[in-house]
């Protein structure tokens, strides 16, 4: 017999599903639009844009932590640092007490751009999101957050077969 609780809850989970996929494309498809626009491959692109992130978080990558975060390998993380360092886009430090730790920061015009190309986008979204309770946008990150927690437990499990 059907769990009707269950039943809501998977039916829920279904619909919520399909609006984070259509919102990642939705994602993907800017992170295409904007390495275009800069001229990049949109690997070099995406890694650009956790780079500017992370120093907004006031937590820079390291290469290797980059490495993990757009799922290259070390050698490849490599030859984009590389490229992206060669262009201005980016640059390399040793900033850390541990002189061997290596600190990836963004060029002077990349935040610009970022501003420049996602701002009215920021704009659209900040419209769009008004119109809802602080309150509900609160419980809306708790839930994001615990939908990555969880994501990141399961991909971090060994996949079946391997």
């Amino acid at each position: 017999m059907a769990d009707p609780m269950h039943d809501g809850v998977a039916a829920r989970r279904e619909r919520l599903m399909e609006g984070l996929r259509v919102y990642g494309g939705h994602y993907a498809e800017l992170s295409r639009r904007f390495a275009a626009w800069l001229g990049l491959h949109s690997t070099d692109a995406t890694a650009v844009l956790e780079i500017a992130a992370a120093e907004e978080r006031g937590a820079p990558l390291s290469p290797a932590r980059l490495s993990e975060r757009i799922a290259l390998s070390t050698g490849a993380t490599t030859a984009l640092l590389n490229r992206l360092e060669a262009a201005g886009h980016i640059t390399r430090s040793r900033e850390h007490a541990d002189r061997r730790v290596i600190t990836l920061r963004s060029g002077p015009h990349i935040q610009d751009r970022a501003d420049e190309f996602f701002g009215p986008l920021a704009v659209r979204l900040d419209a769009a999101m008004s119109h809802y309770p602080p309150e509900l946008l609160e419980r809306f990150e708790s839930f994001v957050t615990d939908l990555n927690v969880t994501m990141d437990a399961h991909l971090a499990e060994p996949r079946p077969g391997a």
